[in-house]
């Protein structure tokens, strides 16, 4: 009797998802076509900075720090959840031990973080907010077919049914290009809790817990319906580009900060082959992205 091979049963198998575009690969399109292209396409890896690995650790305390009663979202609490957060992380990743040559180095950088925790309790006070969601991944289509895709760091409404968008901002980028990226980022979630939700966001607030600030923007139905045109421009120009690999680069003082200058032809450098069009998830966030 010969035998017949089981097929896999596909209620088990998850379906693809469509490529979709998220705030951090809009910006970078924006920013370097060919930046867009390392990252989104080639993925090729990025060792992240002492910065950025304090930012991810930054937004895990405030993330857990929520998950606690009201009552017990303290400074003290708040500073006990570092190192664990941070022990996590590491095994999670043991690469990122290397960051620090020696353990007065590491003391340094936990201070560093202390520092943006107590940052953030001079910005409100968490035991008076009940957020409904943190770290929230949101995703919707736009009527072009554009689908969006990202990650809100906390979304608090109100008992009258007003949202505001907050997000935590713990990099050291220069102002003037930091906030103009961060409210590009901003209303990139405005635009999905519309057309999500079918309410406009009453408020976006950015906190830079380095400089113990906020920056708070309303969005209004006009301006994000503009925005909607601009992303579609934006998806539209990355399927161009994406069809023969002509990602572009875009010389700025940005590129000191690239971790990909090397390829760059901009510097001397050339790209590695371009391997086609990803199926599926192009453009999808990491934590590096949303812990500038």
């Amino acid at each position: 009797m010969t035998e017949t091979a089981e097929l896999p049963d596909t209620a088990d198998v998850p379906a693809p998802r469509r490529p979709a575009l998220s705030p951090s690969r809009a910006g970078d399109f924006k920013q370097c076509p060919l930046l867009y292209r390392f990252r989104a396409v080639d993925r090729l890896p990025e060792t992240p900075s002492p910065a950025q690995v304090r930012g991810i650790v930054v937004h895990a305390v405030l993330e857990e720090l929520f998950g606690l009663p009201a009552v017990e979202r303290t400074p003290d609490r708040a500073h006990t959840l570092l190192s664990p957060v941070w022990r996590r992380l590491r095994e999670e990743r043991p690469e990122l031990a290397e960051l620090f040559s020696d353990d007065e180095i590491l003391a340094g950088w936990l201070e560093s973080a202390s520092r943006l925790i107590d940052g953030y309790f001079t910005l409100e006070d968490p035991r008076r907010l009940d957020p409904e969601a943190r770290e929230l991944l949101v995703e919707t289509e736009l009527s072009s077919g554009v689908l969006l895709r990202g990650y809100i760091d906390r979304l608090d409404v109100a008992p009258t049914g007003e949202i505001r968008v907050v997000d935590y901002k713990t990099g050291t980028a220069p102002r003037e290009i930091g906030e103009a990226k961060a409210l590009f980022q901003m209303k990139f979630y405005a635009l999905v809790l519309w057309r999500l939700r079918g309410a406009v966001p009453r408020q976006l607030r950015l906190m830079y817990l380095a400089d113990r600030q906020s920056l708070t923007y309303t969005p209004d139905e006009a301006e994000l319906t503009r925005f909607e045109r601009t992303l579609d421009a934006v998806w539209q120009a990355i399927l161009r580009a994406g069809k023969n690999g002509d990602f572009r680069p875009n010389r700025s003082r940005l590129c000191d900060w690239c971790a990909h200058r090397s390829l760059c032809p901009e510097f001397g450098g050339t790209p590695p082959a371009y391997p086609g069009w990803p199926e599926p998830d192009a453009g999808e966030e990491t934590p590096l992205d949303r812990a500038d």
